[in-house]
């Protein structure tokens, strides 16, 4: 498009152009330009979070992988290097390999029990109940507590004599103040104030994913016939895939490294039948000031931690991670 620049140039007949428009290409190439400074921006930020992440997670793991290969008190510096000599004595060690029977039996009683417990009542507050705001307070409150706080309350219900879990229990014709005392029911005894810490949880976590599935897929599958089981069969649990297989990473790592309530509770007894690795490691490490055993204890749990997270990341939440990293790509 030209237009007339002047009189004299109307005159004369010259004309000016106009620069053009710029079209949809030239904005979207211009939009993918780095913005200058914006790299140093993103270190000023990212800084802060960096040092702490390498001071706080990093360090420590060098720190404790260097400190598992020497006999070493904790006091000075570690000089009397005995190699793998630790990591042979934990596994030769029958209350470290009973830490890890016990973690595998907490890890299989939160699959079998305190998840799908979760889930059923993620179902039936998703019902409308009355007063169903005040159920899902109710069943959230435990999560808010601390684990101390959780652990000196159940010490004081099942307290002898004095514990309401007691007179309840006697009223009933039992036992209820020797839970924590005897060796065959102590870890049964933990995992249920586990479950009752954290089934809030991942209750809240399934009501949230079923409060994320569309309606008109339940209502679909009821018009094709299929029955309340049927329908969260084929259509609600496949699409809670994502936030079952993410609570399932969440409580096996946390039975990992399960210490605070075991501690308050029972301190790993009677007869270590209750104790945990991460137990086992305080005890060595602040009780007997065995540092490099219980450097190497850690260096184990690390490394199982890493190898499930890394296995399960790889085998089970692959599609989960490939969808999210698909659906960021077309955003962009």
């Amino acid at each position: 498009m030209t237009r007339p620049s002047t009189v004299s140039d109307l005159r004369r007949g010259d004309t000016a152009t106009d620069p053009p428009a710029p079209g949809p290409g030239t904005a979207r190439k211009r939009g993918r330009q780095p913005r200058p400074g914006r790299g140093g921006v993103l270190a000023v930020f990212l800084a802060p979070a960096l040092a702490l992440f390498v001071l706080l997670v990093l360090a420590p793991i060098v720190v404790a992988a260097y400190a598992s290969f020497f006999k070493w008190n904790g006091f000075g510096l570690p000089e009397n290097f005995i190699g793998l000599d630790n990591y042979t004595r934990a596994f030769g060690d029958p209350t470290f390999r009973g830490d890890l029977w016990r973690g595998l039996i907490l890890v299989v009683l939160s699959l079998v029990v305190q998840l799908p417990v979760a889930l059923a009542l993620a179902m039936l507050l998703n019902q409308p109940l009355r007063g169903r705001a005040v159920y899902r307070l109710i069943f959230f409150a435990p999560y808010v507590l601390s684990e101390v706080t959780t652990a000196v309350l159940f010490t004081l219900v099942f307290s002898p004599n004095r514990g309401l879990g007691e007179g309840v229990a006697r009223w009933l014709g039992a036992d209820a103040g020797t839970v924590f005392a005897d060796p065959d029911t102590v870890l049964y005894a933990v995992f249920l104030v586990v479950s009752w810490k954290y089934f809030g949880l991942y209750m809240m976590l399934f009501l949230a994913a079923r409060q994320g599935i569309p309606k008109e897929l339940h209502e679909a599958a009821v018009t094709d016939g299929a029955t309340g089981w049927q329908a969260f069969r084929h259509v609600t649990l496949p699409l809670l895939g994502p936030t079952i297989r993410i609570s399932i990473f969440l409580s096996v790592i946390g039975t990992i490294q399960l210490f605070d309530m075991v501690w308050v509770l029972t301190g790993g007894g009677p007869i270590h039948s209750s104790e945990t690795l991460a137990v086992t490691m305080y005890q060595f490490g602040f009780r007997r000031f065995e540092v490099g055993y219980a450097s190497a204890i850690s260096i184990v749990m690390f490394l199982l931690s890493l190898v499930f997270a890394l296995f399960y990341q790889r085998i089970v939440l692959r599609r989960d991670t490939a969808g999210a990293i698909t659906t960021q790509g077309g955003q962009r």
